[in-house]
């Protein structure tokens, strides 16, 4: 049975267990504590955020003992980090899984490589979707400012997510937005069938640049998972690719594939992507014809997913039902 963590969300830890924010960027996370405290969340905020060398915010060891303090301490509700980065993995080694509580943990990059992490080991549901820093605006676009009430949902509730209207196409920092983003392209969800899709399981997922490298590790026990969590069940992948070329991504999900994370899947999801640059002609668009074709599965792409803005917040463990027609899609999602 998956656990769902506490839904009163008073108090925000924020705490950096990939990258922290150097001192050139402090006023973002300043921004988004002082933007927070505005909206009623008291906050406390670890060493790790406010420090980053060597492409992390700090040794390993440090940055898993803070993680845990936070996840231990009844009056941290959530964990926010500031964002990703790059070497989360190390840290898994150092983290008390069997002494893990349930409260939720919400992040994206490679925050989602813990996220899964956690979930796979503990049965613990926890949340993709939004950083603390992209939280610090005026106010949220409808889609981003899904991610309270998704995770005040109680169990046994459903709570529905719509596509959003546009996407950001690119990042302006120069010409900051009252919702940090910059929302100009028109939003439409695809299909490799070109047809309406619906399917459901049990949510799992995250960025394939750094989830992958759990596979082949006591953190990526996937059929583990299932069987003792979910059994019978089908799952739904939801998936996004930050930095890889298309054949790179394909190499990974046939990775994937061998491993058996795709047994017993119902459909999968890819988010929008600025990577995904074809490799000798082979697109995208035509790998994910070969990877439905290849699993015999129900493929929506440029979802609301990842690094792409805005997001979609999906809960690994949850039970959600996917709809995707007309371009437009819609994540029920079922804390069950």
């Amino acid at each position: 049975m998956i656990r769902y963590p506490e839904k009163t969300l008073k108090t925000i830890g924020i705490t950096a267990p990939s990258s922290g924010v150097g001192k050139e960027q402090h006023n973002l996370l300043e921004q988004a504590i002082a933007r927070q405290q505005q909206n009623g969340f008291q906050i406390k905020t670890g060493e790790t955020a406010w420090t980053q060398e060597l492409a992390k915010s700090a040794p390993a060891k440090k940055r898993a003992d803070e993680f845990m303090e936070m996840m231990n301490n009844p009056e941290i509700d959530i964990i926010i980090p500031p964002w990703g980065g790059e070497l989360l993995i190390e840290t898994l080694e150092y983290l008390d899984f069997n002494g893990m509580q349930p409260k939720w943990v919400l992040g994206y990059s490679d925050l989602s490589l813990l996220l899964l992490a956690i979930t796979l080991k503990t049965g613990i549901a926890t949340a993709h979707g939004t950083n603390i820093v992209d939280l610090r605006g005026e106010k949220s676009d409808e889609t981003t400012g899904q991610w309270l009430p998704v995770l005040k949902t109680e169990d046994g509730k459903t709570v529905t997510q719509s596509s959003s209207a546009h996407f950001q196409k690119e990042w302006n920092h120069s010409d900051p937005s009252p919702v940090v983003f910059h929302l100009t392209e028109p939003t439409r969800w695809k299909t490799v069938s070109g047809t309406d899709e619906t399917f459901s399981g049990r949510l799992l997922g995250g960025c394939i640049d750094v989830i992958r490298h759990l596979i082949g590790t006591p953190y990526g026990e996937v059929q583990a998972f299932r069987e003792q969590y979910i059994p019978g069940e089908q799952v739904v992948w939801y998936l996004e690719n930050c930095e890889m070329s298309v054949t790179d991504l394909k190499r990974s999900l046939t990775g994937m594939k061998y491993a058996g994370w795709f047994e017993d899947c119902s459909g999968i999801l890819f988010g929008r992507s600025a990577a995904n640059e074809p490799v000798e002609g082979y697109t995208a668009e035509r790998m994910y014809q070969d990877l439905a074709e290849d699993l015999g599965l129900p493929i929506a792409y440029d979802i609301d997913l990842g690094h792409v803005p805005p997001q979609i917040t999906f809960v690994n463990g949850a039970y959600a039902d996917i709809h995707v027609a007309g371009g437009k899609g819609t994540v029920t999602q079922e804390f069950k």
